[in-house]
């Protein structure tokens, strides 16, 4: 259940009402700071409650609303309406990402080779102007017997690459007991879709602080993403991106997935949550990357993920999908131009 507070609420009030519910109703509210109003979300058994008997605990009390959909926290009902946004700590100062701000560019190859090609591209998307760079630590691979990345040691590459750049980092997780090394580099802790619906994974990556950005499952549903988004957030961290990616489809001759972007005018209908698009994963062809990249930010997303390496027909992984460095730099011009239109690119001062 959701209570809506009047809008000039005292703090005080508030306070009194939070510890009511605590000690008389067994409940936990989550205080929720709208542009106008408060909004407490009552976490706990409200079954056999009704919103009158709630309403009658303050006149402040505008209005009591029960969510009935699965994904409480991440509904859009939670926070009535107003899309949240993720602030991400990097070495350059904080990047936020959500609707009401410039698209957030994150960048890099899929997965870490060695300092001199990870330093290397930092520096080239940066200059592009990227604001994250991604690159896979350890990576989960079809076949066991394909590169499966350099594991812990990649992660001191990648803090090299932040040191060198300062662009903030975005890896990969892919198991529990690796979580407390990642999140010693990583700026953004990204779930891949292979473990979208791995609970235990995500209660221990909801139950830190760092933000999460999770991808959605090579077959999951849009509910199905949203539910996985809720375990992480139901574990204490409320600061999740959801990165469309691609979902399996029938032609795999052509494209490696089927980039769902109708995805994201639905899922504003549907959670407050930023969005992500990750093109390259989504086609699986460096040449359609820059089409669907458009059509993402014609279609409403709040960042992108785009693959690039210095020399893509030498990559461990994911080669084909990948940019080169130059045409990246080609292709950051262009996104500017719609960026501008839709009134999602950020702005460069006047030169005086």
């Amino acid at each position: 259940m959701i209570i809506v507070m009047k809008a000039g609420t005292p703090e005080a009030e508030i306070d009194r009402l939070d510890q009511e519910l605590r000690t008389s109703w067994g409940l936990e509210p989550e205080k929720i700071v709208g542009r106008y109003k408060v909004v407490m979300g009552l976490v706990g058994d409200t079954a056999e409650l009704e919103p009158m008997q709630l309403r009658e605990m303050s006149t402040w009390i505008e209005e009591v609303l029960r969510v009935e959909k699965p994904y409480k926290r991440a509904c859009l009902e939670y926070r009535q309406g107003e899309p949240s946004a993720v602030e991400v700590a990097t070495p350059l100062g904080i990047v936020t990402i959500g609707l009401n701000h410039p698209i957030a560019i994150v960048a890099g190859p899929c997965s870490v080779e060695n300092e001199e090609m990870i330093v290397e591209t930092a520096m080239r998307v940066k200059a592009a102007g990227a604001h994250f760079l991604r690159g896979g630590a350890y990576k989960p691979r079809t076949s066991p017997y394909a590169f499966q990345g350099h594991g812990e040691s990649a992660l001191a590459l990648l803090a090299a690459a932040r040191k060198a750049s300062g662009l903030g980092i975005i890896t990969e997780v892919m198991d529990a007991e690796d979580l407390s090394a990642i999140v010693e580099v990583a700026d953004v802790v990204q779930v891949g879709a292979r473990n979208m619906q791995n609970f235990s994974l995500l209660k221990k990556v909801g139950a830190q602080d760092k933000p999460v950005l999770l991808k959605r499952g090579i077959s999951a549903t849009i509910e199905e993403w949203l539910m996985a988004a809720e375990y992480i957030m139901a574990a204490g961290n409320p600061n999740v991106i959801l990165c469309e990616r691609g979902i399996r489809g029938y032609d795999r001759q052509y494209t490696r997935n089927t980039l769902d972007l109708s995805a994201i005018p639905v899922l504003r209908t549907l959670t407050h949550l930023p969005i992500m698009v990750d093109p390259s994963h989504g086609t699986g062809w460096s040449q359609f990357v820059p089409s669907m990249a458009f059509a993402s930010i014609a279609s409403g997303t709040d960042s992108l993920m785009i693959e690039v390496h210095p020399n893509p027909k030498k990559a461990l992984s994911d080669g084909p999908q990948s940019l080169t460095p130059d045409q990246f730099d080609k292709l950051m011009g262009e996104l500017a131009v719609i960026g501008k239109v839709m009134g999602r690119w950020p702005q460069v001062p006047a030169l005086v």
